[in-house]
């Protein structure tokens, strides 16, 4: 049975067991899901995790925080046991038994090649070479920091100043920057 470790911060992990057969496990926030995982950063329904010939991957549902894998934001992870993602904040940790692994390997996964797939060639045990695809990570999101927020707004400052100044000046004929000066006298 394929398992499923779940740390929401600040809580226990919870342990989760799924039949190999399983074909859809969905997570999220929400009370209809499999997992419901109780964080705000996790979306109502955040991820699914399927089944497909030869294991498991877990797919974002346009989540807000989407799936991260060692710090990459990812549309579709091909799950591998031992494996641990994010999900939001809550740690997901994906596990397999040997037998488990043995079982998944002797499937042939009918996988299509695209360019932009790296592709490996395993060794299955009739000795024939399959070729298996592994979805590229995607950068994660760009986020806007403090310090950005603060740049724009000492620009768009900057930008009202100047065109308070230009204004001044069409209207009255007479520099902004005369006119203070000026008046400091």
């Amino acid at each position: 049975m394929p398992r499923v470790l779940v740390t929401v911060p600040e809580k226990n992990p919870q342990p989760y067991r799924f039949d190999l057969d399983s074909q859809l496990v969905t997570m999220g926030r929400g009370s209809r899901n499999h997992i419901v995982m109780d964080c705000e950063s996790v979306s109502v329904s955040h991820a699914e995790m399927r089944r497909i010939p030869g294991g498991f991957e877990l797919v974002d549902l346009e989540s807000t925080n989407g799936i991260k894998l060692d710090g990459w934001r990812s549309e579709v992870v091909s799950l591998e046991s031992g494996m641990i993602l994010e999900l939001g904040d809550v740690t997901f940790e994906f596990q397999l038994s040997d037998e488990e692994q043995v079982l998944l390997k002797q499937e042939v996964p009918a996988t299509s090649l695209s360019e932009e797939n790296e592709v490996d060639e395993v060794e299955e045990p009739a000795s024939k070479p399959v070729k298996r695809t592994k979805p590229k990570a995607l950068p994660s999101q760009p986020t806007i920091g403090a310090g950005t927020i603060f740049g724009f707004l000492v620009l768009a400052m900057i930008a009202f100043a100047i065109g308070m100044a230009v204004r001044f000046e069409k209207d009255t004929g007479k520099s902004w920057i005369e006119a203070v000066m000026s008046r400091s006298k």
